[in-house]
């Protein structure tokens, strides 16, 4: 049963579940699989791979980022990790930033499930919400892009004192060497790997950590044709 496999997922990660959030969990889970018959969120499927490579690997985030934190998830796509984080820890005020209309409708939607705590919907690129600029405590991401493309889009929003939460594959070490120049450049200071396993899965993952100790200059972040064209550092 999905809850059953949430839970135990969970604890193992000593993340606590309330009874509300395994049943939010439940309505989210059921509108994604429902949604992705006819918009393609995810080549994920079914209850039990869903739950490992999505619900839980987004989990790792809920018991590292501080208590009342400001979230933003960029580039939020079919919610992850900011719709479980949101499920898993009411207490954060998570904003999911997405480009993409058929999207933010649909995570809209999911916004407005019973019993789902307060999801904020931007439909914005990353780039170009200027109104976001250094607003978060802690900015996400996973799957949107290389490290050092992703930081320029991420880092912006953060505040200082605040940290970007990059999650990432086994090739995080090498994205990040790339990326380092760049996140100083940025306001970013010095980065952490941070490895797990998904409880139920041999797959190796990890969060990269980077803390935002000054302010983004003004000039970033560039519009994206330019940040793919030429990431910062890699000149």
């Amino acid at each position: 049963m999905l809850e059953d496999r949430i839970k135990a997922g969970a604890e193992t990660m000593g993340i606590p579940l309330s009874e509300v959030s395994l049943r939010c969990f439940r309505r989210f889970y059921e509108l994604l699989e429902e949604k992705n018959r006819v918009m393609d969120l995810t080549a994920v499927k079914g209850e039990e791979e869903i739950v490992r490579s999505h619900f839980l690997d987004s989990l790792m985030l809920a018991r590292l980022i501080d208590q009342g934190a400001t979230v933003a998830d960029v580039g939020s796509g079919a919610g992850f990790p900011g719709v479980p984080l949101a499920i898993a820890r009411p207490d954060l005020q998570v904003t999911l930033l997405e480009s993409m209309q058929k999207r933010c409708a649909y995570l809209k939607e999911v916004a407005a499930l019973e019993e789902m705590p307060p999801l904020f919907v931007v439909e914005k690129r990353a780039e170009e919400a200027a109104e976001l600029r250094e607003r978060f405590d802690a900015v996400t991401a996973r799957a949107v892009a290389r490290l050092n493309l992703l930081c320029e889009l991420c880092l912006p929003l953060v505040k200082v004192g605040g940290a970007f939460w990059a999650m990432k594959g086994p090739g995080a070490k090498e994205e990040l060497s790339e990326a380092k120049k760049g996140i100083a450049l940025l306001g970013g200071g010095e980065p952490e790997i941070l490895e797990y396993e998904i409880p139920g899965s041999d797959r190796s993952r990890c969060v990269v950590l980077i803390p935002k100790v000054a302010p983004t200059p003004a000039k970033y972040p560039r519009r994206y044709a330019k940040i793919v064209k030429n990431p910062l550092g890699s000149s």
